[in-house]
This record gives structure tokens, C-alpha cells and sequence, in this order.
């Protein structure tokens, strides 16, 4: 997410810069497009003997992207519940996928099948609760050559993978009442980015995939989900048709409003009386002219709430964005940017993951900054979702949050990467976070909640704590989950053995601190490259399991020693990592740099390159 950072840092100077100019509408139409639409005619040549000769023809893929007729596009009636055509067998699908086979090094299986020396991480995996060999995932992913989103599915339980780009760029930003907060005229652009890959299959077997998009020359961005048709497997999805809201859950052209950071899921519950309904949740970063702004009226921040939306016809409709972090007594300032709101308000919020449970609830939880102290906190609600997005009735019907944990970041090592300092993992050199996970045991009710955090002072570890009851009370473990010190901890994912009465598994990543890190960084040193053991310590991904809060949790690594990112690539290693299990066999997810790219590819000399990878692996701490 190193990009998407970039993205959202860039689309906050250009919110700055707009508030003068408003947002920009609409650009002069592309030559390309002209020539499509037969408004430039194709000239011809005219010869010696008078023969006139037309010049060569722009190609025919080309003109038909350019101004596409509707045999060009997906059927305007195909919906995610289609069952005419299920997918698989018209589709060409098979187990036997192929892609650069000798990057598959050391055992584990290389999920993303491009053969780019191009960035590919920040990853997650979800299971097919109709099929359980079939796996799907996503990744942040340049493969285009900026940054995009990117799909892969499997059908044999992950050991083969098809991998492929999600259908959001013919897109064109277009706010529609109902599926904006601020509003405005659109941009009438494609995207030129994407970010934060989530995944989500309901209980028939239909994916979806939701991406974060931004327009980097105007202030548009927006959350699309769309979907994969039951039989699919994720191997294909609808196209997100180029005006309109379908597959649209958010869209904004507005200086004052950038979404960020969404996750999604799918009640697969049987017997949930929302089954099969989809839910995105995501944070919305407001900028104001009233909030504690100069006399010169220029926006300043406002606030970052967590929002949400629901769909009931498989991500089609969407309903209204609704703000859902709500107020608690546990929030305090909130108000402190933006005075129109109650002093209660939990409004600094990032990293929200929401779970759904059999009786139909929904729970979310976030990161929290409405705290009297530099540490931060863990919260979560539950929503009960009712109504129709098709009919205009739906509601997310959020409780106040409660308390899932605290994220001690006070003394927290940091590096700068060109956005002034911030959270770090410096033998490795890249940025990290303390957003919580989530997990659900759905017919029990038991959540399993795991994050990051600096409580020991001396290194990052993973933390988790436990809800018995659905969400509404929970209890932190009284140790961290990783058995080892002298490590930092960091971006972990956790899933649940279903029916398992409290068997859980947590993967993450681990680094050996550097020489004298929790010193320095207690003194307020920033780490950079040059400084003893910073970007030149390998790093491993670990996968650990066991039952209740019995932590420490028996843990394994699972994959090879792996180099810091270098090059165009330092610096990150996305924001997240993922896991899921099937009984007792964990797939985890996880990015790495075991691959060298050659000279002139992501560095001057030969570095390495950033790569998707998983296994199967019988869960350990039985």
C-alpha cells in the first residue's frame, strides 16, 4: 500500500490546491475517442494515378475500447445472481494454471502468475464456503505498470492459480444521489489507480472484490465491488459499467472528501435471516473550511470515520454511505477538529475489518485515536442490518462501540519515507500499523480480534483478545501471541476453526530488531538506511496456532528467510497480510522478496522483487 499512500498524499495536495477552482468536470475529448467515433475521418492518401488509399486503420481492439458498442461490453442485464450461464465450464476454467513457474522457489506457491518484475503485495484470501478447493485472493499489484488491484483464484485448494485484473477501469466518475457524501458534478474520467484489495464469497459461491480507486488529476475517488457469478470461482468478474451506481458502493469529485482502506464480507450463514447479503466497510477522510481553518478559508482536516454500506442483490445496489463508528464515552475530542460534532464522537479511525454471524449481525472492528493518551485503541460494533438496497430501505443499525483492546504505540520505532515519521519496522525499512483483524466463529458467536502493538517497549508483538458473545464484551489475552523475543511482530491475520470450540490460528510476519532499536526510539531517533542492521535484516512469515487465550500460541515459519524491499519497491511490504482456514489446513498469504529482479527493473542493480505467495499447512498448537 506504499502507493495507495502515495495516492491519497497526492490527493490531498490536489484537494488543497482545488478549493479555488472547484472540481475539475470534464477534460477535451481524446483523440482516440474521436477517431472511434468516426468525428476524424480516416484520411486517405491520394496516389500518382490519381488512386486514393486509405492510411492504416487504428486497430480494432483499440477503437472498440475507445467507443465500445454493446457487444463489446457485458450484457446490461447480467447480475451477480445469474445462473444461466454459472461461469466455470463456459468460462474455460481450469486447475492448470501456468506463469513463470521458475519463481516458485523453496516449497511454498507463488499465487500471482504475471511474469513483471513489478510490485505485487498487500494480500488476502478468502475460501469458498459452496467449494472449499476453491480459494480466491487478491493483491495490490503494478503488473500495469501503476498501481492496480489484482485477482487470483484456485481451484485444487491453492496449489494452482489464475490470476488476472478486476474490470474497474471503463468506469467513468459519475457521483449518483444515494452512492455519495458530497456530492458534485463528476469528473466524467476513468480512474487512474486502484488500492486495497478485499475479498468476500457468499454462501452460493459467488466472489466479490473491492478495490479503493482514485483519479490522481481531480479529486474523485470511490469504492467499487464488484462480482464473480456462482461457478466462477473468482476467476472472472462483472465489469462496473461506465456510468451509473451499479458495483458501485461510494463515489465522490469533492475536495473535501477521500475514501481510503475499505474491507468486505458476505454473510454465507445458512441460516442467517441476511444471508448472502455483501457489506463494505471503509474510512472517509473529510476536509472542511470550518474546521479550525485559517481566515483564508483553505481546507483543513476534519475528520476520519469509519462509513459503511450494504448491498441485498449480491453488490448490484448499494445503499446510502452511513457513518458507523458512532460515539461512545470511550472517545473523547471529538470534536476538537470539527466543532459541529459531540465531544463523544469516535471520528479518528482507520483499519476497519468486518465479520458477519449466524443471526444475521454484523460486527466491525477499527482502530481508534479519540484517546486522552498517545496510545490508541481497539473497538468494535455490531450493526443489525435490515431493509432492501434495491428499494432504498437499507440500514446498517450500528450500537455504540465497545472496547476490544489497547494499541500501546507510545515509544514506537519510526522511519522516514518521504511523508515524515511514521510507524516502522526498521530491520526491514518498511511503514506497519496496528489495524486490528477479524474473525468469526459465526454458530458460537466467538470473535478473535489480533493486532500489533509496542506494550512491551522493546519490540513489536502481536496481541488478541476474545469475544464469547457476539461482540458485546471481550477479553485481551494477558500475553502476546508470538512464543519468541527479540522480534518484531507485525501485520497479522487471524481466522477461526469453525465449530472448534476456540481453535484459532494467527500468521504474521517476523524481524529481528535492530541493535539498541527500543532505545533509540525511545529517544526519538528516526531509523534510516546506513544505521546498524536497518534495511539489511531478513525477514520470515510465521504462522501459529492454538486454542482459547492459552498464549502464547505454538508457531512455525513458513516461509524462507527473505531481504528487505530495495529499490522502487523499499519501503513497503503492504499494509496487511491475510489467512484462512478450512478445518485444520491454514492457507496463509503473505508477500516476500525471495525473487531477484535484473538490472534496470525495480533498481539500478540487480533487487528484489516483491511476490504473492501461500501454502497448505496443517494448523499447529492442536
Amino acid at each position: 500500500m506504499h502507493r495507495r499512500h502515495l495516492l491519497i498524499l497526492g490527493l490531498v495536495t490536489v484537494l488543497l490546491g482545488m478549493v479555488g477552482a472547484g472540481p475539475t468536470t470534464v477534460m477535451a475529448q481524446n483523440t482516440i475517442v474521436r477517431v472511434a467515433e468516426g468525428k476524424i475521418p480516416r484520411p486517405a492518401l491520394v496516389l500518382p494515378d490519381g488512386t486514393r488509399k486509405l492510411v492504416p486503420a487504428m486497430s480494432g481492439g483499440t477503437v472498440a475500447t475507445a467507443a465500445p458498442v454493446a457487444s463489446d461490453l457485458d450484457d446490461s442485464n447480467v447480475r451477480a445472481d445469474n445462473t444461466a450461464d454459472p461461469g466455470g465450464a463456459t468460462a474455460g476454467v481450469t486447475i492448470h494454471t501456468a506463469g513463470c513457474a521458475n519463481r516458485n522457489p523453496d516449497d511454498n506457491v507463488r499465487v500471482n502468475q504475471d511474469c513483471t518484475f513489478r510490485r505485487q503485495a498487500e494480500e488476502l484470501i478468502k475460501v469458498n464456503p459452496a467449494n472449499p478447493s476453491n480459494l480466491v485472493a487478491g493483491q495490490n499489484d503494478s503488473v500495469a505498470g501503476f498501481n492496480h488491484c489484482g485477482f487470483d483464484f484456485s481451484f485444487d485448494g491453492g496449489r494452482h492459480w489464475g490470476t488476472g485484473i478486476p474490470p474497474f477501469f471503463q468506469h467513468l466518475n459519475g457521483p449518483v444521489a444515494g452512492h455519495t457524501i458530497a456530492g458534485g458534478p463528476g469528473t466524467a474520467h476513468t480512474y487512474d489507480a486502484a488500492s486495497d484489495p478485499a475479498l468476500a464469497v457468499d454462501s452460493q459461491g459467488r466472489a466479490f472484490y473491492s478495490c479503493v480507486v482514485f483519479d490522481l488529476n481531480t479529486a474523485a475517488s470511490g469504492v467499487l465491488v464488484t462480482a464473480s457469478v456462482p461457478g466462477a470461482g473468482g476467476s472472472f468478474y462483472n465489469n462496473v459499467p461506465a456510468s451509473g451506481s451499479r458495483f458501485v458502493a461510494v463515489e465522490d469529485n469533492s475536495p473535501t472528501i477521500a475514501h481510503d482502506k475499505e474491507f468486505i464480507t458476505a454473510d454465507a450463514n445458512p441460516n442467517s435471516p441476511n444471508r448472502d447479503n455483501v457489506y463494505v466497510t471503509w474510512t472517509v477522510f473529510k476536509f472542511g473550511t470550518t474546521c479550525g481553518a485559517p481566515p483564508d478559508g483553505t481546507l483543513q482536516f476534519c475528520s476520519n470515520a469509519i462509513f459503511g454500506s450494504m448491498s441485498t442483490d449480491h453488490a448490484v445496489t448499494w445503499s446510502q454511505p452511513e457513518e458507523i463508528s458512532g460515539a461512545s464515552p470511550l472517545c473523547s475530542f471529538g470534536n476538537f477538529f470539527d466543532p459541529s460534532r459531540t465531544f463523544n464522537t469516535c471520528d479518528l479511525d482507520q483499519g476497519s475489518d468486518p465479520v458477519t454471524l449466524a443471526n444475521g449481525n454484523l460486527v466491525v472492528a477499527f482502530n481508534n485515536g479519540n484517546t486522552t493518551t498517545v496510545n490508541n485503541q481497539q473497538l468494535a460494533i455490531i450493526c443489525r442490518p435490515s431493509g432492501s438496497s434495491t428499494a432504498g430501505t437499507a440500514h446498517l443499525n450500528c450500537a455504540s462501540p465497545t472496547k476490544v483492546g489497547d494499541d500501546v504505540v507510545s515509544g514506537v520505532p519510526l522511519c522516514n519515507f518521504g511523508r515524515g515519521p511514521e510507524e516502522c519496522v526498521p530491520g526491514s525499512f518498511i511503514r506497519t500499523n496496528d489495524f486490528p483483524r477479524l474473525a468469526a466463529d459465526p454458530n458460537s458467536g466467538q470473535l478473535d480480534s489480533v493486532w500489533q502493538d509496542f506494550r512491551s517497549q522493546q519490540e513489536l508483538d502481536i496481541q488478541v483478545s476474545r469475544s464469547s458473545d457476539g461482540g458485546r464484551t471481550w477479553t485481551a489475552a494477558a500475553s502476546p501471541v508470538n512464543p519468541d523475543t527479540g522480534f518484531d511482530h507485525y501485520m497479522a491475520a487471524v481466522d477461526v476453526v469453525k465449530g472448534s470450540n476456540g481453535r484459532f490460528g494467527v500468521s504474521y510476519y517476523r524481524t529481528a530488531v535492530v541493535p539498541n532499536e527500543a532505545a533509540n526510539a525511545a529517544h526519538g531517533v528516526v531509523f534510516a538506511p546506513g544505521q546498524a542492521g536497518v534495511q539489511a535484516t531478513a525477514s520470515q512469515y510465521f504462522l501459529a496456532g492454538g486454542r482459547a487465550l492459552n498464549t502464547p500460541l505454538t508457531a512455525l515459519a513458513v516461509s524462507p528467510m527473505f531481504p528487505p524491499p530495495a529499490g522502487n519497491q523499499k519501503g513497503f511490504n503492504g499494509d496487511y497480510s491475510s489467512l484462512v482456514l478450512v478445518g485444520d489446513t491454514a492457507h496463509p498469504l503473505w508477500s516476500d522478496t525471495r525473487n531477484t529482479a535484473p538490472a534496470g527493473q525495480v533498481a539500478a542493480t540487480p533487487a528484489p522483487d516483491e511476490d504473492i505467495f501461500t501454502d497448505s499447512i496443517e494448523l499447529p498448537g492442536g
